[in-house]
């Protein structure tokens, strides 16, 4: 389905034309697809080049793999990601290699990390969507993620399904026209609150 963003000014087509599907439809994602998201991944930006971003993944060939980290996702999200082709789990070391420092941006480094791997997603012909709702201690204890390192988020990827297998309420939240705020509610200059005059 094409949901191509209406920019106020132009961007690349790769990101106008990401969005965040929830009807996948099932197909596996080649090994070498995945091994690309992960690589765009892993070259992505990080403070002090700490790289903290860590990735549980789990192909949808691997049936009972998959099913476990499908049972570290909260209820809501289980019901349209068992269609997805990879799930990915991400977590965050949350202290420098260097020093043992706290590392106060590393949720933003793996943000980045994630941005990095949801466009190359889009440039082979793939979706992601990526997900809050993950039960943290779930994760924790299925995968034994170690003390220092935070499970944060989960990534569906896929190819895109038909919105009609969803339920009514997901089909009619897929079926919504994208919105964003104008840049004149988030864009600052001078003081808080203060559009940018640019």
């Amino acid at each position: 389905m094409d949901k191509t963003a209406e920019t106020a000014y132009p961007v690349h087509r790769l990101i106008a034309q990401r969005w965040s599907p929830r009807a996948f439809d099932g197909r596996p994602v080649p090994a070498t697809a995945i091994r690309s998201l992960l690589e765009a991944a892993r070259w992505a930006a990080s403070s002090f080049n700490e790289q903290p971003w860590r990735f549980l993944v789990a192909r949808r060939e691997e049936g009972p793999e998959f099913a476990r980290m499908l049972g570290c996702l909260v209820p809501g999200n289980r019901e349209w990601a068992k269609d997805a082709g990879v799930l990915m789990l991400t977590v965050a070391k949350r202290t420098f290699s260097q020093n043992d420092k706290p590392n106060r941006v590393a949720v933003h480094d793996i943000g980045l990390a994630a941005a990095n791997l949801t466009l190359q997603a889009e440039e082979l012909g793939l979706r992601v969507h990526q997900m809050a709702g993950i039960d943290v201690e779930a994760v924790r204890s299925t995968y034994g993620v170690p003390a220092g390192y935070d499970p944060l988020t989960a990534i569906a990827a896929g190819y895109e399904g038909d919105p009609a297998r969803l339920s009514p309420d997901l089909r009619e939240a897929e079926l919504e026209p994208r919105e964003r705020k104008p840049q004149v509610e988030i864009v600052f200059a001078g003081s808080w609150g203060r559009p940018a005059s640019f």
